[in-house]
């Protein structure tokens, strides 16, 4: 155990952000640079060392988390990060992204504010790159087996590090122009900068994993052609399909999916627009959905220079406090202030868009809603409560239905579906189709980034047993457990 006292003499304390007047000057992310170092190593001292630690149990990828606690306490960083890559391939990524489900199943957390497990992880890997110790890791002798990974989100590049370092020859392919599918698309600057995307991506080349940008299959190279040329396939395409809004007035100019708008602010960040083609600039901008895809547009617009921003959700407003039906130790739906929040904007909830006004050019210039209510477990409409207000950009953040059908890669294949849609597999994450496997959102539909690459740890182990009969790669999910799918 860390400290046998910390929980009881140390208070919560979480990394800073920089004031919202000076980070919405820039995309930089928006915690204080070296905030968390002086507090990071009595943070990891709160841990209990608890003799159930149902924060493994929390995590999809069975972190290890009150080991390396311990060493954060010590200040054994290079102990700390050995340790926490021995189940996570990217806690860069999920430190600063994953809405931390451990942290609600921290046994501390009954009672008193939960350990911040993601600070200490993202200070561990932080620490880790700064100091030069994470290092490529070749194989130690080829395998001469070839495998081809669809998608370079963090399933995908999970599941192409694991099959490498066993030893497999490994092609990872990406439909968009970079390598690093929605974090490199769909996460803005502001809550992960693509430095860690780009240093991950040269250490996994280091390894032997070859990357290829620009090439969609089912398009570009059809099914056939990749199944004869590699001896396994992994689809970890995601689930890309946006859900939409089919009311009247959607046609309007103005109208974008949230993955339409956010990629173009990005690529201004990656030097390849001056100015984004689609901009929040001067506008009074409506995002539709609360999550946390909606949370990035409204971030966004700020930054963009939005005359205002409104941000609507169907449901009502979440409790501040862990709902009755959602016990200790569950992932419970609470009321959350992002960084986004904090700089602006209006949210309002238990409210469903009716229709789009456009004006006499065919653009978006208001939007009229109605307030709902559950009513026999069904939501309805409130009669005398229609209203409008000035929308000019609408982007649609209300989640994604499924896999992209539109380039034939389902087809192409002969791809199962499941009642949901997604791609069905076995327990070893292979499709009916020999030699065919299936990781992350493709097969388990929308989700966290813990389980994408919990996922993608997962089907490297069932592609590297059917190459070689044998595997001694980890396992940390069943494709079956959903229990803190969201």
């Amino acid at each position: 155990m860390a400290d046998p006292k910390g929980f009881l003499t140390t208070p919560r304390e979480t990394a800073s952000t920089r004031p919202v007047a000076d980070r919405l000057k820039d995309w930089n992310e928006v915690y204080v640079p070296g905030s968390l170092l002086p507090i990071i190593s009595k943070q990891a001292g709160r841990c209990m060392d608890c003799g159930i630690p149902f924060c493994h149990n929390g995590c999809p990828l069975g972190n290890l988390i009150p080991e390396w606690n311990d060493y954060a306490y010590r200040e054994d960083w290079s102990a700390a990060s050995e340790r926490l890559h021995a189940t996570n391939n990217f806690p860069e990524f999920t430190g600063r992204l994953c809405p931390a489900p451990c942290e609600s199943a921290c046994v501390l957390g009954i009672n008193q504010p939960a350990v911040t497990i993601k600070n200490v992880e993202v200070s561990i890997i932080d620490r880790a790159w700064d100091s030069g110790g994470v290092v490529p890791q070749p194989p130690g002798r080829l395998s001469g087996k070839t495998v081809a990974v669809i998608g370079s989100g963090p399933s995908g590049l999970a599941a192409a590090q694991q099959l490498t370092r066993a030893g497999h020859t490994v092609a990872v392919y990406e439909r968009a122009d970079r390598i690093g599918g929605l974090l490199r698309y769909g996460i803005p600057e502001f809550k992960m900068e693509k430095v860690h995307i780009n240093r991950r991506i040269e250490q996994m080349r280091a390894e032997g994993t070859k990357f290829r940008t620009g090439v969609e299959i089912g398009r570009d190279l059809d099914a056939a052609q990749l199944r004869k040329r590699y001896d396994a396939v992994v689809i970890a395409a995601g689930a890309t399909v946006s859900r939409d809004l089919p009311v009247p007035g959607r046609e309007l100019n103005g109208i974008h999916f949230a993955m339409e708008y956010l990629p173009l602010a990005n690529k201004v960040q990656e030097g390849d627009f001056v100015a984004p083609p689609i901009t929040a600039e001067g506008k009074h901008v409506v995002v539709i959905g609360g999550g946390d895809t909606g949370a990035d547009c409204v971030g966004t617009a700020h930054r963009q220079g939005a005359a205002s921003v409104t941000q609507l959700e169907i449901m009502p407003r979440p409790s501040d406090e862990r709902p009755a039906h959602m016990p200790w130790p569950t992932f419970p739906m609470l009321y959350k202030v992002t960084s986004a929040h904090e700089e602006g904007g209006e949210r309002v909830y238990s409210v469903s868009t009716t229709h789009f006004e456009g004006d006499e050019d065919g653009n978006v210039q208001a939007l009229h809603l109605v307030e709902v209510e559950f009513v026999d477990g069904r939501l309805t409409q409130k009669p005398g409560t229609e209203r409008s207000i000035p929308a000019q950009l609408v982007t649609l953040a209300m989640g994604f239905t499924g896999t992209d059908r539109a380039n034939g890669l389902v087809e192409q294949f002969g791809l199962e579906l499941d009642e949901r849609g997604n791609i069905a597999r076995d327990a070893s994450y292979a499709t009916n189709v020999d030699g065919v496997f299936v990781a992350g959102d493709a097969g388990r539909g929308q989700s966290l980034i813990v389980w994408a690459i919990a996922e993608g740890r997962s089907a490297a182990r069932g592609v590297d047993r059917f190459l070689t009969g044998t595997s001694a790669l980890p396992y940390p999910v069943k494709p079956t457990d959903r229990a803190l799918t969201v």
